[in-house]
């Protein structure tokens, strides 16, 4: 039995953030129900497509294990099966703009007295303040919450990161606080709303620089490299490039090959307790007992000569011999891994952290599968579902419509795109 079997989730999620929260509760074996606008379904169907006639990668890695309905909520039918389903279902889940679901008259209030028992999650962009009603992306969530203007050189532009920390940082913290309120409604036998705000989770994920933000009153940031160059702080957190984020000083280095390979390069820490060891690997013993040198203290106004020293050898091996002798001295330090070489890594298809998946459509491709591993609660990731793949089967099965009425709710056009329902009048 999966951890979250018996669950039903009834997941009016689109794009990234939503869908990621959903996608994980449903690794964890929940029941997710997508619903799916008729004809067109989530945008993301149609985003980036690299095959003809088929789902992009875009959506088909965030909405796997999940099931498809198609339901017009505008249609009279329709709001009549979404108030089944509400009744049905132990969470909603929701990333829609500020007051999308009340307009669709389905307010708090509305949905409490439909099932008191259900829990509604939902993603916003910004919490109560200023911001509130403003729509926010990827991008916009990490200039807003921190992240960028911490990241990149301090003489260049601030930056945004790869990693999807303001759309899936969001729903991987919305996830956690469902699972909180399934448990708190144990105890209950309440639902609750579940809240979570991009600038919020962004935050979150950046508050190792809020905490440099308040150390600044106390003085300069000494692991940070401008320190070492004599560059005075100004008022607010810096860019601080590759160094560590923590108290002990690190950088990512070349290695043999970088002219021609851009990932030739690791990231090396010069942790305190192996300082001897790193004095000896990269040919420096005298480092050991020179003064200079001798104290992490000593070393902080010294971190670029350090490091310039240390890149000297790393640039006589490739990363992953680096890596093999750092190791044996239990040195810090990791390869920069391209894409390319993550979706080859077999050790990560064999723990389930890479997987490859077969779509009627598409053929195979590779995705992410669930990162977070539970002995007793196997998460096998299955492909995400045509768009209406599941209305007659849902309609049918979890709510309990008969044959006719399931063909009467089809004739409607509830679940049809109004190109069809013209045509079949």
């Amino acid at each position: 039995m999966k951890a979250l079997e018996g669950v039903r989730i009834l997941d009016f999620t689109h794009v990234q953030s939503g869908p990621t929260c959903t996608q994980l509760l449903a690794w964890f074996g929940a029941d997710v129900i997508k619903v799916e606008r008729p004809g067109t379904g989530d945008i993301t169907r149609g985003q980036l497509m690299d095959v003809p006639n088929a789902d992009s990668l875009y959506f088909t890695m965030l909405n796997h294990n999940k099931r498809s309905i198609t339901l017009d909520t505008k249609n009279k039918t329709g709001k009549e099966v979404l108030e089944r389903l509400i009744k049905t279902c132990d969470v909603l889940v929701e990333n829609f703009g500020p007051g999308v679901l009340d307009r669709m008259g389905f307010p708090w209030e509305t949905i409490q007295k439909l099932n008191p028992r259900m829990i509604v999650a939902s993603i916003k962009g910004f919490g109560p303040g200023p911001y509130e009603d403003c729509k926010v992306y990827e991008n916009v969530a990490q200039c807003t919450g921190g992240a960028a203007s911490t990241t990149g050189f301090r003489d260049g532009l601030p930056l945004v990161t790869g990693a999807q920390i303001g759309d899936s940082g969001t729903g991987l913290h919305l996830a956690l606080g469902i699972v909180t309120a399934l448990f708190q409604r144990t105890h209950s036998g309440k639902g609750q709303r579940v809240t979570c705000a991009m600038q919020d989770g962004v935050l979150n994920l950046c508050r190792v620089k809020l905490r440099d933000q308040q150390r600044l009153a106390h003085g300069p940031l000494t692991e940070y490299s401008q320190f070492g160059e004599g560059v005075p702080f100004g008022s607010a957190t810096p860019r601080a490039g590759n160094d560590s984020g923590g108290g002990q000083p690190g950088r990512i280095l070349k290695c043999k090959g970088w002219e021609g390979d851009p990932d030739a390069y690791i990231y090396f820490i010069t942790q305190a307790p192996v300082w001897e060891k790193i004095c000896d690997v990269i040919g420096e013993p005298t480092w050991k007992t020179d003064p200079n040198f001798a104290t992490p203290k000593a070393r902080l106004p010294r971190l670029n000569q350090i490091f310039e020293r240390i890149e000297q050898w790393t640039m006589t091996k490739t990363k992953f011999e680096a890596m093999d002798i750092l190791n044996e001295f239990d040195i810090p330090c990791g390869p920069i891994l391209s894409m390319k070489e993550l979706a080859e890594d077999q050790s990560l298809r064999a723990t389930g952290t890479v997987v490859e998946v077969d779509h009627p459509k598409r053929g195979k491709y590779l995705s992410v599968g669930n990162p977070i591993k539970l002995s007793d609660s196997p998460a096998d990731v299955k492909r995400s579902p045509l768009l209406g793949e599941h209305t007659e089967e849902v309609l049918r099965d979890v709510l309990g419509y008969s044959a006719d009425e399931v063909a009467s709710i089809k004739a409607s056009g509830a679940t049809e795109p109004p190109q069809k329902r013209a045509a079949a009048e």
